[in-house]
């Protein structure tokens, strides 16, 4: 198992910055940043109700789960560079995925550690690339669009 890193970011100013909780926030810590990329590690909790059924004896990461994990970097990338996700801003969600890759599996209790980038920005549209790895294995890639929705208040 690897050993995280210190962090810039924890999981209480994560959730300062992104509208995601428990059980659906799929980051704990972020490690490194700058203008255009950020860093974030996730260790895939063993017991996620998710393996119960994916599979049994056999448990893997949903890849559904692990795209989130990266667009939830994403959003906090965003965050950090100043857009807002308060309740009367707008929420951060997903316009475009788009040539995903799956490298590996990733097992219960594996360290994610994931970049995301901003590639560019138009109006309220952030297209973004990500990429996860495990002990420095890549497990995904992938290009997506996050923008956020108009307040609902």
């Amino acid at each position: 198992m690897t050993t995280p890193t210190r962090a810039l970011l924890d999981r209480t100013g994560i959730e300062g910055l992104i509208p995601h909780r428990p059980p659906f926030l799929f980051l704990d810590r972020v490690v490194e940043r700058d203008d255009l990329e950020l860093v974030a590690e996730w260790r895939v909790p063993e017991t996620a109700d998710w393996f119960r059924g994916h599979y049994p004896g056999n448990p893997v990461t949903p890849g559904v789960i692990l795209c989130e994990h990266v667009m939830q970097t994403a959003a906090v990338l965003l965050a950090v560079r100043g857009v807002s996700f308060a309740p009367e801003d707008g929420t951060p969600v997903l316009a475009r995925i788009e040539k995903a890759k799956f490298k590996r599996m990733v097992r219960p209790g594996e360290v994610l550690t994931t970049r995301a980038a901003l590639k560019e920005q138009v109006a309220e549209a952030y297209f973004m690339e990500g990429k996860a790895a495990v002990g420095g294995e890549p497990a995904l890639e992938l290009r997506f669009t996050l923008t956020r929705t108009k307040p609902t208040l």
